[in-house]
């Protein structure tokens, strides 16, 4: 009998530890996530005298398919050169119902804003 609940602890951890990994890399997750549009409220002052990639944040408000205007922030290397201004809209891609983990839809993730 001692040797069945062991067995029973050990199988029931193993479980565990699985959903856990799975959860982490997200296995539990939808496979297709909404595309949206971002209205950017703010953005970081653009550095003067520097070249190549800047750390920029960016504030806005994210609307798709089921979410409307919900409140949120990002914090990006950008390229001064490209840097984005109040009022850009950028395309981004978010799991359905959670707009808060955003990310830009643009190839390498750099699109050519700035105005």
């Amino acid at each position: 009998m001692l040797e069945f609940g062991m067995l029973l602890i050990m199988i029931v951890a193993l479980v565990g530890v699985v959903a856990v990994y799975l959860r982490g890399r997200g296995g539990f997750r939808t496979a297709h996530p909404e595309t949206g549009t971002l209205y950017i409220t703010g953005v970081s002052p653009r550095p003067d005298d520097v070249a190549g990639e800047q750390f920029v944040t960016i504030t806005g408000n994210v609307t798709g398919p089921t979410v409307q205007g919900a409140l949120v922030y990002g914090r990006f290397a950008w390229d001064v050169n490209a840097w984005p201004s109040i009022g850009d809209l950028i395309t981004v891609a978010y799991p359905a119902g959670k707009p808060e983990r955003w990310q830009i839809v643009s190839p390498g993730g750099h699109p050519s804003l700035g105005s």
